[in-house]
């Protein structure tokens, strides 16, 4: 089975159909959608503007990412049930949408910078918590991250407009 295969029975099916043909339960996914990106790239903004000086300057970043980290998450666990959902309903349109497919490499960008972060630069965050600035790779990490969040909202807007 090809993933356009796939794709179209995902929109086939009930569930699909279900939400998509709903007069209210597609906006009330979407709305969901929103509100938890808005969650996740908010949060996400807090610690990238911390990191780069920007604000909240007198907290150490390891307290601000502690506050952050479970409202990040929250909005992660949101954005991606509902994504998954209007994915379901849509599938077939998806599937041939270039502003979906690129917001979906931005998104696994979007992943691997976190990752990336966490695991080298982080790691030394006791010796530079309070440094004033940063050091530069965390600093880059911030933009590459703020950049990575700003296009993928932009994407995920514009799907509309591709069919």
């Amino acid at each position: 089975m090809t993933l356009l295969q796939v794709c179209q029975s995902l929109y086939d099916s009930a569930v699909g159909t279900s939400i998509r043909e709903s007069d209210l339960v597609f906006d009330i996914i979407e709305s969901a959608h929103v509100l938890g990106i808005s969650l996740l790239a908010g949060t996400v903004a807090i610690v990238d503007l911390r990191l780069l000086g920007r604000v909240l300057k007198k907290d150490e970043i390891s307290d601000v990412l502690t506050q952050m980290l479970p409202l990040t998450w929250a909005g992660f666990a949101l954005m991606v049930t509902s994504g998954s959902l209007l994915f379901w309903s849509e599938a077939s349109k998806m599937y041939f949408n270039p502003m979906f497919r690129l917001k979906l490499v931005l998104l696994a960008l979007a992943g691997l910078n976190p990752l990336v972060f966490h695991t080298t630069i982080y790691r030394n965050v006791a010796a530079w918590d309070s440094a004033t600035p940063v050091p530069a790779r965390a600093r880059t990490a911030a933009i590459i991250s703020l950049t990575l969040w700003t296009a993928i909202i932009v994407c995920g807007r514009a799907i509309a407009y591709y069919h």
